[in-house]
């Protein structure tokens, strides 16, 4: 697909918001009731607009990063919306205080509206762009299935699969590795056995802690055990990936593809998950796939679903979408759910789209 005339950047703005979530996600680091959102906006002198959005999980840091991304709009205003090259000019203007954290998110937030915008000036949706067909994903409901009882979660992971879904993602760290496995026994036996179930640690557990919860899962009918330890710590990640027969899963917490390399050459684990906010939006998102494929790994994603459904039509061994709803409320369009596979928008770029009186609703500051 070939963009002969590139638009032009006229400005980018971002608008905080905070959303509630209809189920309240409780981790084993933290429990979150609303969906603190950065929306960024690219607008072009030829009218275009693209579009992302950051998920902040804090309130204090959806509304940092609306100044950053003001900075960086004198910085870019009348630059070509040429996607790479706009990356490495976001890049170099961060390079001193380094791409980690909300600056990660804001570098990543404004490659994915490049993206969206330079798909738009194409006329067709971001995953032809990529050079792909848009085609249905397997998708995975995440929405819930917090730190609940045993009951809670049975009725709760039932009530995930509504609308066809195949798998949901169950979160463990309990006080004690009985409860987890209590509960893990409990979603299981409420689950037809064509529904998959995933569960993430979010990184709760030492490593002693992590080898034996883990190798205690298999057999329990557990399709992956994400993050059970610091996400960082590959030597250990790898021993329990050894150990364990459940295949293990990492990637949200990649900040660029610099960590990805060093944990796939440590085997520390046997899927990949990047996250679009992190890995360095559409751009970094393309170099990770390029990585997981050169060592065999199966690539699903971490968040961002409108986005990340696109993506996946893009890379090579797409595997599994995890899908969350708590953008929605700010969304004209929803990414749309049949029988438990995301459909990717048809409309040019990544279909994204804000309800403008929602955003004022929910606007924060």
């Amino acid at each position: 697909m070939t963009v002969t005339v590139h638009p032009t950047l006229r400005s980018l703005t971002a608008t905080a918001v905070s959303v509630p979530m209809r189920r309240p996600l409780g981790t084993s680091a933290q429990r979150i009731d609303t969906a603190s959102l950065a929306l960024v906006d690219l607008q072009t002198e030829e009218g275009i607009t693209g579009r992302a959005y950051a998920f902040c999980y804090l309130p204090s840091i959806a509304l940092a990063l609306v100044p950053i991304v003001a900075e960086l709009s004198a910085t870019l205003a009348g630059a070509p919306v040429a996607p790479l090259e706009l990356a490495r000019r976001v890049g170099r203007h961060l390079k001193l205080p380094g791409i980690t954290g909300p600056l990660a998110m804001v570098a990543s937030a404004v490659d994915t509206a490049a993206w969206d915008a330079f798909a738009q000036a194409a006329g067709v949706p971001l995953a032809a762009v990529l050079g792909a067909q848009a085609r249905p994903i397997p998708a995975y409901n995440s929405t819930g299935l917090g730190l609940m009882t045993a009951d809670q979660a049975r009725v709760e992971a039932v009530a995930l699969t509504e609308g066809g879904f195949t798998a949901v993602k169950l979160r463990l760290g309990r006080p004690t590795a009985r409860e987890d496995l209590a509960v893990v026994r409990a979603v299981r036996d409420a689950l037809p056995d064509e529904v998959h179930l995933m569960v993430d640690f979010n990184q709760a557990l030492s490593f002693a802690e992590g080898m034996r919860r883990c190798v205690m899962l298999d057999g329990e009918g557990v399709y992956w055990i994400e993050e059970p330890i610091r996400h960082d710590d590959y030597r250990h990640l790898a021993l329990i990936a050894q150990a364990t027969a459940t295949p293990i899963q990492i990637g949200e917490n990649f900040t660029g593809t610099a960590p990805m390399v060093a944990a796939l050459e440590a085997g520390a684990t046997d899927y990949v998950m990047p996250d679009l906010d992190r890995i360095g939006g559409v751009t970094g998102w393309q170099q990770a796939a390029g990585l997981a494929a050169a060592h065999d790994r199966e690539v699903s994603s971490h968040l961002f679903p409108e986005v990340s459904a696109h993506l996946l039509c893009a890379t090579p061994g797409g595997h599994w979408l995890e899908y969350v709803d708590w953008a929605e409320p700010v969304l004209e369009q929803p990414l749309e759910i049949a029988d438990g596979l995301a459909i990717p928008s048809t409309e040019p770029g990544n279909g994204l789209r804000w309800d403008r009186a929602a955003v004022v609703h929910h606007r924060l500051g």
